[in-house]
C-alpha cells in the first residue's frame, strides 16, 4: 500500500517577507525533486489537501485568535503576526491548506486507504499555541489533525511525537491537560524557545538535550523514554512533527541527526503503529531549513512510509 503525500501548490505562495527568511517555499521544492530523483514520487500517491474549516480549527485554537488571523491577513504587501511570522496575501489559504492536510491525512488512515500519510505543507505549526503565532507557525496544523480525530472518530489514544530540534511548545500547551494524547517531544535546551525543559506532566514525555547531541545519545533518550511509553499507552493513531532542522548540516540548531536517525525513528514509530494503532500514521512537515538535508531526510522518511509493512 502506497503513502499518502498531501501538499497543495498554495502552500509555496505564502511568504513570510524577508528577502532570506529561512522558512521558504523552495523547502517544498527541494522535498519533491529529491523524491523524483530518488524515485520515491513513483511509490507514494498524492492528493491535493483541502481547506481547513473553521470548526477544525476551533478544537485547537481560541476563536478571538482565529479570527485575528483573518482580520489580519493582508489583500497585498506584508504584515506580521509575530516577531518572525509574517503573512502575505496567499498566506491565510496556505496555512488553511496546512492545517486541512493533516485532517485530510486523518481522514485518509481512518479509512484505510493508506496506513501511512506525510503532508508536505508550510506554514509549520508546533509553535502555534491556542492564541498565538509563534515561530513561524499560524495554525497548528498536527493539533488539528489530532483533535479532529479525537471527535470525529472517537478516538480515545492518540500519540505525537516531535523530532523537530525546537521544543513544540503550541502542540503541548493546547493537548497538556488532554489525557488522550501523549506527547513526546525531543529538543535542543537551552534554545528557542525556551520551554519545556521543566513539564512534569504524565502526558507529556519531553527530551531537553544540549547542543551537540548526536544520533547514539539522541537514540538512547529515545529508546528509555518514548519507546515504552508509547507502548504502554497503545495509540490508535500515531501522529509526527517532522523537523529534520535537528541534521547537522542544519544551522538553525545545533543538533548532529543524520539521515539514518530519521529513518530509524520512522521504523520505531511504524512499528508501534503496528503493534496497536492498525498501522495508522500521519506525520506532518515542522522544521528543516537547509535544503539539500532536509530533501535527503524527508525523502527517505517518506520512502520508509511507504515501504514499512
Amino acid at each position: 500500500m502506497t503513502v499518502a503525500v498531501i501538499t497543495h501548490s498554495h502552500c509555496s505562495l505564502h511568504d513570510n517577507g524577508s528577502i532570506h527568511h529561512p522558512e521558504c517555499a523552495e523547502r517544498l521544492g527541494a522535498i519533491n525533486n529529491r523524491m523524483i530523483m530518488s524515485g520515491v514520487d513513483w511509490i507514494a500517491r498524492h492528493y491535493d489537501s483541502h481547506l481547513a474549516e473553521r470548526e477544525h480549527l476551533l478544537r485547537v485554537h481560541d476563536e478571538e485568535y482565529v479570527d485575528r488571523v483573518f482580520a489580519t491577513a493582508p489583500k497585498e504587501g506584508h504584515v506580521m503576526l509575530d516577531g518572525d511570522t509574517g503573512m502575505n496575501e496567499y498566506t491565510l489559504d496556505a496555512a488553511l491548506h496546512a492545517a486541512g492536510a493533516a485532517v485530510m491525512a486523518v481522514d485518509l488512515v481512518m479509512a484505510g486507504t493508506h496506513k501511512h500519510a506525510f503532508c508536505a505543507i508550510r506554514p509549520p505549526g508546533h509553535h502555534a499555541g491556542r492564541r498565538q503565532a509563534a515561530g513561524f507557525c499560524i495554525f497548528n496544523n498536527v493539533a488539528v489533525g489530532a483533535a479532529y480525530a479525537l471527535d470525529v472518530y472517537g478516538l480515545e489514544r492518540i500519540a505525537i511525537i516531535d523530532f523537530d530540534v525546537h521544543h513544540g511548545d503550541g502542540t503541548e500547551e493546547i493537548f497538556k491537560d488532554e489525557q488522550r494524547v501523549l506527547f513526546c517531544s525531543s529538543f535542543q535546551h537551552p534554545f528557542y524557545p525556551f520551554t519545556g525543559a521543566d513539564t512534569d506532566l504524565p502526558n507529556i514525555r519531553n527530551l531537553p538535550l544540549p547542543s551537540g547531541t548526536g544520533g547514539a545519545v539522541w537514540r538512547e533518550a529515545v529508546e528509555a523514554s518514548w519507546l515504552p511509553a508509547m507502548r504502554e499507552f497503545q495509540p490508535q493513531l500515531v501522529m509526527i512533527s517532522a523537523g529534520f532542522d535537528s541534521h547537522m548540516e542544519d544551522d538553525m540548531g545545533g543538533f548532529n541527526l543524520l539521515e539514518r536517525d530519521y529513518l530509524w525513528i520512522t521504523k520505531e514509530l511504524c512499528q508501534i503503529a503496528k503493534e496497536s494503532a492498525d498501522g495508522r500514521v500521519v506525520s506532518c512537515l515542522e522544521g528543516g531549513y537547509e535544503l539539500s538535508p532536509l530533501g535527503r531526510s524527508a525523502t527517505l522518511h517518506i520512502k520508509e512510509l511507504a515501504e514499512f509493512h
